[in-house]
């Protein structure tokens, strides 16, 4: 096996670009109106643990707040809970603490739950400081 292929590179072709990056690029520009959200959860008591999900597909999980085809970028984003995620079974009810001790200040920074096809992990994306 060439070492390419080991890479998921194609010798001559053009290097695909990981979707992190269009993600950033996104959420470059969603990121006021994510804060906004983040700020009215957390102030209407809906939930201390604001979390977000970008997608590009179809996800059953919060509710869709920034819709990819409406603003012609490459990712939804969905507003959703840590009490959701737990409720869903995404979050173990056993693991909670683990993820609160590692869940950073919403104020700061945006919890996202960033969905692809290999599979989904949590990111914590910085809001810019003013």
């Amino acid at each position: 096996m060439d070492p390419e292929e080991l890479l998921n590179e194609k010798a001559g072709e053009p290097q695909k670009e990981s979707p992190l990056k269009s993600l950033e690029r996104d959420l470059k520009i969603y990121n006021e109106s994510i804060k906004e959200v983040a700020i009215e959860i957390m102030v209407e008591g809906i939930s201390s643990h604001p979390i977000f999900i970008a997608h590009q597909h179809e996800v059953k999980l919060g509710e869709v707040i920034l819709d990819r085809h409406d603003l012609n970028t490459d990712w939804t984003i969905n507003a959703s809970t840590l009490e959701e995620f737990i409720e869903a079974g995404v979050v173990k009810k056993e693991l909670k603490d683990r993820f609160l001790k590692t869940y950073k200040k919403p104020e700061d920074f945006m919890c996202v739950f960033v969905v692809v096809p290999e599979g989904a992990n949590f990111v914590y994306y910085p809001y810019p400081k003013r």
